[in-house]
């Protein structure tokens, strides 16, 4: 091979860290997606403004032969309370969960968590651990693929905030 068709590992790091650079400083035009609607930063959010901001004007249904809520009664940390959500679902193209969230009523930004899913998961569930600010309710809200919402939830009284409380 000639010295013209070779890359040495140097050069090729060399172009890496170049491409790099550009990415990070944001001159690659990539395609965004739609606006989003955040609220604004330190803002307090009432959980019903965050439902509807989330799901719309569709209702919530009692999900709770439906959809498994582990959370413990008591959180002795509120920085670290682990959650648990598993729905039964068929899993099938026609019939399946698309996304789990998790809301603290209580917490400044209520929709702490979502999880998404597509069929080929096989199941719907989803661990994780939750920062919640003072004692109330978590909520497991559970979107299928024909957009019926279903939740469940339970009260978790918190020893120790972990949102700054």
């Amino acid at each position: 091979m000639s010295e013209s068709s070779t890359i040495s590992r140097r050069r090729a790091l060399q172009g890496l860290g170049a491409m790099g650079v550009v990415a990070a400083s944001g001159s690659l035009a990539l395609p965004m997606p739609g606006p989003a609607s955040a609220q604004a930063l330190g803002g307090q959010e009432s959980v019903q403004d965050a439902l509807k901001r989330v799901f719309g004007d569709r209702p919530l249904k009692d999900g709770g032969s439906v959809v498994k809520l582990e959370v413990p009664l008591i959180a002795e940390n509120g920085a670290v309370v682990p959650v648990a959500v598993e729905v039964a679902s068929p899993m099938t193209p026609a019939n399946h969960v698309k996304a789990i969230y998790v809301v603290a009523d209580k917490n400044r930004i209520p929709v702490v968590t979502r999880a998404v899913f597509a069929p080929e998961a096989g199941q719907a569930y989803m661990g994780a651990n939750i920062r919640l600010g003072e004692t109330g309710d978590v909520r497991a809200i559970a979107e299928l693929s024909d957009g019926t919402l279903l939740q469940a939830k339970r009260e978790v009284k918190v020893t120790v905030g972990g949102c700054g409380g």
